[in-house]
This record gives C-alpha cells, structure tokens and sequence, in this order.
C-alpha cells in the first residue's frame, strides 16, 4: 500500500499539471483575471488567469472517482492481480464507504463551482461562509466523522462534537483560502501539509485517507509548476476552498488515539488529537493575527486586505518569492513535528509543542 500511496502522488500530479496548463490557455484566451475589489476590499491585480484551481480539483477529483467506479465494476480477485492482495482487499472497504465518497466528492464539487463563480462575480463573504459551513454539517451529522466525539457524553448528545467538525471544516478552509494571497504560496503549503499529514497516516496505516492525501499533495504540486513565482495561473477560490475543504475533512477522518482501522494500537497518548494543529499552525496564525488585525482596525475581518502574514514580511524587507519560501519553511518545521506526535511520549510530545509555540513566538516577536 505503501507503493501504491507514492503512485497516486505521482497520478494526482499527472492529472493536476496538463488540467492546469490547459486551463492557463483558457484563461488567457477568455481574459479570466481577478475580478474588481468588493467595498472596502484591498487587492492586487494582475492579468494572470486565476483558473488554475480546476487542476487542484481535478487532480483529486477524477482518480478518486475512477477508483470508486473500479471498486463496483471489478471484483477482488482482478484488483488483486493488477496492483496485489495489498490493494485487493480493500474493495469491500471501499464499497462499504461510497456513501461517504460520494457525499465527499459532492462537497468537493459544490465548493469547487462556488469558487468558479466567486472567481468571476463576487458572491460575498458570507455567501463562501455558508458554501463552507453546509458541507460540513451535512457531513457531521450523516456520517460518523466528527472531532472529539467523547465529549458527547459530557454534553447530552453529539451537538458539541458536530459544531467542533464544522468551525474545523471553516476554519481550515478559511485559514487556505486567505493564505492564497500571494504566488505560489497556498498551493506549497497545501502541499507541505498534505505530505506531512501523508506520513502519518501512512506510519497509522490509514490507508484511505492516505490514498486521498497522495492526490491532494500530487495535485497541489502539478498546479505549483506553473504558479510558482512568478506564477502564470491563480488558483482563485475554485482551488483554495476545495484544498481547505479536503484537508479539513481528511484529519477529521484520521484516528489519533486507540486503534487504527485495521486494529492495530496507536503508541501515542490523547495529545496526538493536536496533530493537525501543529502541522497547520502557520496558516492557522496568519487567518488569526490577520483577523484580529482588522478587527482592532474596524474593519470586516471576511473582507480581504494586504496584511496578511505574507504581505506584513514583505514590509519587513523581504522580496516576495523569499517571504513564500520563508513561510514554506516554517510550516515544514512545524510539520516535521506533527508527524511524529501521535507516536511520542508524553514528555516528547511536550517538546513538540513547545518547539512550535516558540516558533510562532518567535515569528510573532520580530513582526
């Protein structure tokens, strides 16, 4: 399975780059720039297209689909002798979730077309705010992927444990979709995420949400060759929404603590539940300290600006292509950390946290 995880990076990748590039021409041939600023919103215009999140979506989207579709039309005995018993005895598994696939890849593309049409008309910040929240409460409530389900004994019902998954879902999605204000600069940290949370699942062997993060880290660095500085296509919010979507969604599926999903004891303590806020602790500190920015300014904090952590190094002196790699940089070193959480002691768990609040401490002292 191992194998098969690093084939579907290359796949997404396969899938992601020539969908982007195509849509690069497409762009450019339909003038598809970045719309006008809304009331009070501060941006910077360029004519580059921003259609490339199509290959994002994509690049996830279609092998995703096509192995869904496989799973129903060929039995175990044919999967097992393409790809091996690894793989083959898995089908079951497969069609026992196509309601949870089906409704993921539904959400995936309900956020993907609301993207496209923010992209050219502005829908607003709320209108995104819903398109964000609805998933994930359909999501919540219909299937078991919910964050920290044993409070609900501690509340009366599961209403605690769905309302923690949807701030999650909006959280993540949001913390994405504001980082992406400058070249390459979502799309890399999206990647970085993807794989660190790719290493864990794999050391879990939670092998579907694994195969899910290979094509979202394989799609993301198709889309970065042609959006690295100085980049030739956008994302817009087509790309941003669905990668803030699917990496909310893929660690709310992870199992931290207890067993994996095929029975084996997790080595790390109730503390590995905050892996995903160490690995997306950058982000997650830009959509805060660039919220509370606007806020202490009176400003709307859905409304975007340039005081994003990105534009606020750039003041600092830093060109821009070095304040996206600065931010690539730290978000693999709080990354790295996370990896390993779930099998630390507690004492080296502690390390791990410590490393990453001094980090952003750090960050947060020279700006």
């Amino acid at each position: 399975m191992l194998v098969l995880c690093l084939l579907l990076v290359v796949v997404g990748f396969a899938v992601s780059l020539p969908v982007t590039f195509l849509m690069w021409r497409v762009g450019l041939r339909a003038r598809a720039f970045d719309t006008a600023a809304l009331p009070g919103q501060i941006k910077q215009r360029r004519r580059v297209p921003n259609t490339g999140g199509v290959g994002i979506f994509a690049g996830v989207f279609l092998p995703a689909a096509g192995a869904l579709a496989a799973a129903w039309f060929l039995d175990e005995r044919t999967v097992t002798d393409l790809l091996g018993s690894d793989v083959g005895v898995h089908i079951a598994g497969v069609r026992a979730r196509t309601g949870l696939a089906v409704l993921v890849l539904g959400s995936m593309a309900l956020l993907h077309v609301v993207g496209l049409i923010d992209d050219r008309r502005p829908l607003g910040p709320w209108v995104k705010l819903i398109a964000m929240a609805l998933p994930a409460l359909v999501i919540a409530v219909w299937t078991d992927t919910r964050l920290l389900t044993v409070v609900d004994g501690f509340a009366g019902g599961a209403w605690l444990s769905v309302l923690l998954t949807v701030v999650w879902f909006v959280g993540v999605t949001n913390a994405m979709n504001f980082i992406d204000n400058m070249d390459g600069l979502s799309a890399g940290v999206g990647m970085i995420a993807s794989a660190c949370f790719l290493a864990a699942a794999v050391m879990s062997e939670q092998w579907f949400v694994a195969s899910l993060l290979a094509l979202l880290a394989g799609s993301c660095g198709g889309f970065l060759v042609l959006n690295f500085p100085p980049a030739r296509v956008f994302m817009g919010d087509g790309g941003s929404l669905v990668l803030g979507f699917l990496l909310a969604f893929l660690t709310a599926r992870t199992t931290y603590t207890g067993e994996s999903p095929t029975g084996e004891p997790l080595a790390g303590g109730w503390y590995a539940v905050f892996m995903p806020l160490v690995v997306l602790a950058v982000p997650l500190y830009d959509m805060l300290s660039v919220t509370l920015i606007r806020v202490r300014q009176g400003k709307n904090p859905m409304v975007g600006d340039m005081q994003h952590l990105s534009h606020r190094l750039v003041r600092r002196g830093l060109s821009r292509r070095s304040a996206v790699l600065v931010i690539w940089a730290m978000t693999a070193a709080t990354g790295i950390g996370g990896i390993s959480l779930g099998t630390l002691r507690p004492w080296q768990a502690v390390l791990v946290g410590v490393q990453t609040v001094t980090l952003l401490g750090v960050l947060a002292a020279f700006e």
